[in-house]
């Protein structure tokens, strides 16, 4: 009878491992094998539990330290850790008595890149468009410094709490489906910091800037005829990843807002300041990129030549904290809305956060900007703010200029850089008494003014027409 009752008891207690046995922490994609963590911050890590009455236990192996965070009543957790100096790989537990491990984990800088096709566009290339540079990017691309994360793509009406997606280490195995942008910055950022990048890219070809707003965010705009997919990509490209740990963000956006630039200057700003608020990380950086010229065809007023839609990018500048524009003027192409220089691209998003962010000095991080236009007898004299040693066109003629007298019809005009190479003065046989000038304010053009370092300056216009 004894080993009857012993045999009984053993099994009872077989019946209930498998409930224990599969009572574990789940972790959502973002925290995995490879990831990269900020380092010198307070980071957010989070999961869920099915032992709601347990209390979740974090061990990081690069200060030897341990965080407890009891689960709410559905068994969602959430808590900070704080991370040292660069360097790694190390290694992050979660338990919650069955143990979770997250190995080769780096500790460097975590950047956000978001946006549309342009952002989305991959190394080897995509949309019909090839990237220059491709192949030796990707030959000489071998880097477990850089780590590389893709969100899955994903348009829903609710957000969501996890998405598909792994980190990769930089390789010729890796690189050629990642975003071009986002790769060729983060190769610079290390190339310069000799420290770990970690990139989470989030983007959708053709998306509009109302479709990564919250629904809270959007709420004030709805019911406008030009804003319409509110929050569709937000909720599942986005909601699954608010909150790790980043340094900053890319943003390269604009071409599906063409229609609406009046509405853009509002959206984006509006939108900024909400991420800002749902990542509980303070006011981060964040740098975005002025469409490119491209043909569009559409006509010259407001919602179709989408010289206005890069004004409303520009004016943004002043409206949103801590950020910073890209100007991509001088790479566009007639028959494609895809520049295919996006070395170009990821190397000036770098040139501005090495400045800005990092504090790196001796280069500027954006080219001149339109200060004033002064009307001279028959010239109008333009000036400029962060001309530096002064402007050049590179020893080629000066294209893109317009003037207009009263009637504001425009005429193309002749430009030279003037004295001490601070000034451009434009004029025209047509206008003999100009009072306003433009400057690269079509669809396309090719952008022929910059700064010594050469960096573009964006189109213009001294009118409010």
């Amino acid at each position: 009878m004894n080993n009857i009752v012993k045999i009984a008891a053993a099994a009872g207690l077989l019946a209930l491992m498998p409930s224990q046995a599969s009572a574990k922490v789940t972790l959502p994609a973002i925290f995995s094998d490879g990831m990269v963590l900020q380092q010198q911050s307070s980071v957010a890590l989070w999961g869920t539990t099915d032992r709601k009455g347990k209390a979740v236990e974090v061990k990081t192996s690069w200060n030897d330290s341990t965080y407890t965070v009891m689960p709410d009543a559905q068994g969602y957790w959430r808590l900070k850790v704080k991370t040292g100096n660069y360097g790694g790989p190390y290694t992050v537990s979660v338990s919650d008595g069955s143990p979770v491990t997250i190995d080769n984990v780096m500790l460097g800088e975590v950047w956000l890149c978001s946006g549309q096709s342009n952002m989305d566009m991959r190394v080897d290339g995509q949309y019909g468009d090839p990237v220059i540079g491709a192949l030796e990017a990707t030959v000489t691309s071998e880097n477990p410094d850089i780590r590389m994360f893709t969100v899955g793509h994903k348009l829903i009406s609710e957000p969501q709490t996890d998405c598909k997606g792994q980190w990769e280490e930089a390789s010729p195995a890796t690189v050629p489906e990642f975003s071009a942008a986002a790769y060729f910055f983060a190769r610079k950022l290390n190339d310069v910091l000799h420290m770990p990048v970690g990139i989470i890219h989030t983007s959708y070809g053709g998306s509009r800037v109302e479709a990564w707003m919250s629904a809270e965010s959007v709420a004030p705009y709805q019911g406008v005829p030009e804003v319409h997919d509110e929050s569709i990509l937000y909720n599942g490209m986005l909601a699954p990843i608010l909150g790790y740990g980043i340094k900053g963000c890319l943003w390269y956006q604009g071409e599906a807002n063409v229609d609406a630039p009046d509405h853009y200057i509002k959206l984006l700003p509006a939108m900024v300041t909400d991420w800002r608020k749902r990542w509980d990380m303070g006011e981060f950086p964040f740098y975005y990129a002025q469409i490119a010229p491209y043909n569009y065809n559409k006509g010259e007023g407001k919602g179709e030549n989408s010289a206005y839609l890069r004004e409303a990018q520009l004016k943004c500048t002043g409206l949103i904290p801590s950020s910073g524009m890209i100007v991509l003027l001088d790479i566009g192409d007639p028959v494609s809305i895809h520049p295919m220089e996006k070395l170009t691209v990821g190397n000036r998003f770098a040139y501005l956060a090495l400045s800005d962010t990092y504090g790196l000095e001796g280069f500027p991080s954006s080219g001149p900007v339109y200060k004033s236009a002064v009307t001279e007898d028959d010239k109008i004299i333009v000036t400029f703010d962060g001309v530096g040693k002064g402007l050049t066109s590179f020893h080629k003629p000066l294209t893109g200029f317009e003037v207009a007298g009263k009637d504001y019809v425009f005429h193309p005009a002749d430009a030279y850089i003037g004295n001490g190479r601070q000034t451009v003065v434009v004029s025209s046989p047509e206008v003999p008494h100009p009072v306003a000038v433009r400057y690269g304010f079509k669809d396309y053009v090719d952008g022929s003014l910059f700064n010594f370092w050469g960096l573009p300056v964006s189109s213009f216009r001294s009118d409010n027409r």
